[in-house]
């Protein structure tokens, strides 16, 4: 039985990437919830599956659609995919991405920087890219981003991850100042350390390393943060109650980007 709806969405339609797991997953239900139409996208079919049955419990529409972001063309498929369906699109979250692995900067090949830079970069580029002309001649629209507090400061990942995020938050600017004239906003939400899917190796790594306690230790609020917390600040920056903010990076971090970061504190 879902939660009471309060219907921020209510008439919407929202394409959601990344939406198998973890912050994805956690937006598609709240989205759901608030009354959106959904068009779910990742490359893992049995979590899309498993998204839209809790969409379904909130008694949701949706579809979904296997998409690799860092193809131009399945990208440009699920925005013509939504359209067919639901004749519009509103809101855009560009949440799929990867972490690239835990090597350092003397073992991270090029090819790998190649990967993460498709996932977390171009594909937010492409689905705003082919939803873009369509928002325009509504005069209207959102797209929000997941990027990360590893792409506004150090120490939260590695150099090809960190380095992706701090490109998607420059694109997320960007694209805002080409879109805004039309009424287009274009945010990014930045998480902290978040209990996920993608980052499920760092969580592992702590347990073997008997450090676990100490993860999300170095942010004020002294926890790793939940999906379902960042799927929040997704669904203000995404409805209208945000409709004066654009150009944005919300760091959803308990408060790690409020502080120093000094060498040697971070896990």
């Amino acid at each position: 039985m879902g939660r009471e709806r309060r219907g921020r969405l209510e008439g919407k339609v929202a394409v959601i990437t990344g939406a198998a797991d973890g912050i994805g997953q956690a937006a598609a239900v709240l989205f759901a919830r608030e009354g959106a139409k959904l068009a779910l996208a990742d490359v893992n079919e049995a979590g899309l599956r498993e998204t839209l049955a809790l969409v379904g419990r909130e008694k949701g529409d949706g579809i979904v659609r296997k998409t690799d972001v860092s193809r131009e063309a399945e990208v440009k498929e699920l925005i013509a995919l939504a359209l067919k369906n639901y004749s519009q699109i509103d809101i855009v979250c560009n949440n799929a991405g990867i972490t690239g692995g835990l090597a350092d900067l003397e073992q991270e090949d090029g090819e790998n920087w190649q990967k993460v830079y498709s996932v977390n970069v171009l594909g937010a580029v492409y689905a705003t890219k082919y939803v873009a002309g369509h928002m325009k001649d509504r005069r209207t629209g959102s797209i929000v981003n997941t990027a990360s507090v590893a792409g506004i400061r150090a120490g939260a990942g590695t150099n090809a991850y960190s380095a992706s995020k701090a490109a998607l938050i420059s694109f997320t600017q960007t694209a805002a100042c080409d879109l805004g004239g039309y009424n287009v906003r274009v945010n990014a939400v930045c998480p902290g350390l978040i209990e996920t899917g993608m980052t499920r190796p760092i969580f592992e790594l702590a347990r073997q390393r008997g450090k676990f306690d100490k993860l999300g230790s170095r942010c004020e609020l002294r926890r790793y943060g939940r999906p379902e917390e960042v799927a929040q600040a997704i669904l203000f920056l995404a409805s209208d109650e945000a409709s004066y903010i654009t150009g944005q990076a919300l760091p959803v971090d308990g408060g790690n980007t409020a502080s120093l970061n000094l060498p040697g504190m971070k896990f």
